[in-house]
């Protein structure tokens, strides 16, 4: 059996046009989740709770893609790839 893993996690931007985030080592962890509907609903309770905060966003990362391990391993962005 699959598992889906999925990461919501968010906190305030530098700009309300991008994805970086202001101070990295505020970022708020919501929680891992089972599957997509689970991190769905607690992504939509995160973004209604901060809906007043403009710069404030909430993502959701499908870590069962960074696990398939049927696949070769590919460079990071980090490693400038």
């Amino acid at each position: 059996m699959t598992q889906r893993l999925h990461l919501v996690f968010g906190g305030e931007l530098v700009s309300t046009q991008g994805t970086v985030f202001k101070d990295p080592n505020n970022i708020h962890i919501v929680g891992m989740f089972p599957n997509y509907d689970s991190a769905f609903k607690a992504w939509k309770a995160e973004a209604q709770r901060t809906v007043d905060e403009a710069q404030t966003r909430y993502f959701i990362a499908h870590i069962h893609r960074l696990r398939d391990e049927s696949k070769a391993a590919s460079a990071t962005e980090e490693l400038g790839a």
